[in-house]
């Protein structure tokens, strides 16, 4: 075994078990087997980014985060998007547990002026798509330019509504996943990899 200059035998043995002991974690009453790389993800994040700053080349638009879940995902973007932009934040949520209640609730609303903006969603999943749903259509109201929808993952199997993302990360099968900006019931969002549950 190499040990690098600065680097203890005692940390460096630390860090591999620490690497080892995070293939699984329990939050709460639950089990999660790593599922998605941060390395998988931080790719997938950095062409999105890529797309969104081609297609955005001409305007400066406005980002709009969906906490609490995007914020880790929102920040990854930027730091790779290419162009002038702004960012604001709006907080809603559907889901209890791992189950999603069917109903949205707007906890912080929109304190910007989006009247002929270019506005685009930044979300970390959409699954059932409830809730992209309506935040969409409450939007449309406030008379942007146009408004799209970046999410880093989609479940196609759990679609409710008729929501097609213009920018998706990836596609995933329908599993109860957290880390990343995901949670259950507010714990797991500080992994940096993406864990599904275990059965």
């Amino acid at each position: 075994m190499v040990i690098e200059p600065g680097y203890s035998f005692i940390f460096v043995v630390y860090d591999r078990l620490k690497k080892i002991s995070m293939e699984r974690v329990t939050i709460l009453d639950k089990e999660f087997a790593r599922n998605i790389s941060y390395e998988q993800i931080l790719k997938v994040v950095k062409e999105m980014a890529v797309q969104i700053s081609t297609d955005y080349r001409d305007t400066k638009p406005l980002f709009l985060c969906v906490l609490n879940g995007a914020f880790i995902f929102a920040a990854d973007l930027l730091k790779h998007y290419q162009g002038d932009c702004e960012i604001s934040f709006i907080r809603l949520s559907s889901y209890t547990g791992t189950k999603t209640t069917g109903e949205v609730k707007t906890l912080i609303g929109l304190n910007d002026d989006i009247k002929g903006r270019d506005v685009v969603i930044l979300e970390d999943i959409v699954d059932s798509g409830i809730t992209i749903s309506h935040l969409v259509n409450d939007l449309s109201t406030y008379l942007p330019k146009s408004v799209r929808v970046a999410t880093l993952l989609l479940k196609p199997d759990a679609v409710q509504k008729d929501v097609k993302p213009d920018y998706v990360g990836m596609e995933i099968p329908n599993d109860f996943i957290v880390g990343y900006g995901l949670d259950y019931n507010g714990y797991g969002r500080n992994y940096k990899d993406i864990y599904k549950i275990v059965d």
